[in-house]
């Protein structure tokens, strides 16, 4: 199955602009790339009636991307969730706005906040999640929206590792409205075999991101890249392969993120590279 290939602008920049977007769109399409991840930090950190008409032109295919930064939460003991909800209502009016059809992230606690949890505590975070996430995933699936709930590793969060933990934890909600959002450098971190977990989540998988295991270039690393597209083909997953990775040249993201050191010789290189590799390992297929 030939997939859509796109690239995250966290690739290049943090956060996301109107300008800053007028000027890596036309880059992003030149590249070859169809497909584009916006991140939407904060509520009007870009327009979305300008970015529609800036990417349709290019044929760039659009994904919302959510970012979970503290205070957001849909568990009220580390964060405002109603705020929260705003937050991810405002993803969702953006995606309207750009035509986008997934709205993706990992919406349950702010990214970066961990802690030790009982089974029962853990039931009772799931439960909450599920109280506070039920309106919006009804709203999304009368919008024809789906958001896609991202399990992060075990540095990063310790509500939802593994796609294990995101399908006991969301399976009242999964349907139309919510599914999951696969990471493979999260998959490479917390799964024994990422291709089974990718097999387990068939039928809810409505994203899924792709970077080298170490967050720099796909094909530059350990992944067993002809294993992952055989689980997506086994799933009949045949929506956009997303590249995430990040630049540490922003001060906010390079922290949130980790990124200590150039992931290539530069971004444009890493996405390139990406890019090469993904469309032809899938020719070859």
């Amino acid at each position: 199955m030939k997939r859509t290939i796109g690239v995250n602008t966290w690739v290049w920049t943090s956060p996301l602009t109107d300008g800053s977007l007028t000027r890596l769109a036309p880059r992003i399409a030149g590249m070859g790339f169809g497909a584009v991840e916006l991140p939407l930090e904060n509520a009007g950190d870009w327009d979305p009636a300008r970015t529609r008409d800036l990417l349709d032109p290019l044929g760039l295919t659009p994904v919302v991307v959510g970012a979970m930064g503290p205070g957001r939460s849909f568990v009220d003991s580390v964060g405002d969730v109603s705020a929260t909800q705003e937050y991810l209502r405002s993803c969702m009016a953006a995606a309207r706005g750009i035509g986008a059809s997934v709205i993706a992230g990992p919406f349950y606690t702010p990214t970066g906040v961990t802690w030790r949890m009982t089974p029962q505590e853990r039931a009772e975070v799931s439960a909450q999640l599920r109280r506070s996430l039920r309106p919006l995933v009804d709203e999304a699936a009368e919008a024809g929206l789906v958001l896609a709930v991202e399990p992060l590793n075990r540095y990063e969060t310790s509500v939802i590792n593994t796609v294990e933990q995101g399908l006991d934890a969301l399976d009242p909600l999964l349907g139309p409205g919510l599914g999951l959002a696969l990471d493979t450098y999260h998959l490479n971190i917390e799964e024994k075999r990422p291709d089974a977990a990718i097999r387990a989540a068939s039928g809810h998988i409505a994203h899924v991101q792709v970077c080298g295991n170490d967050r720099g270039a796909v094909g530059d690393d350990h992944t067993d890249w002809p294993g992952i597209l055989d689980a997506l083909d086994d799933v009949a997953y045949g929506g956009i392969l997303g590249l995430e990775s990040f630049t540490g040249e922003n001060a906010t993201i390079a922290v949130a993120a980790s990124v200590w050191r150039p992931l290539a010789s530069s971004q444009d290189a890493l996405a390139e590279r990406s890019l090469a590799y993904l469309e032809a390992l899938q020719s070859q297929r």
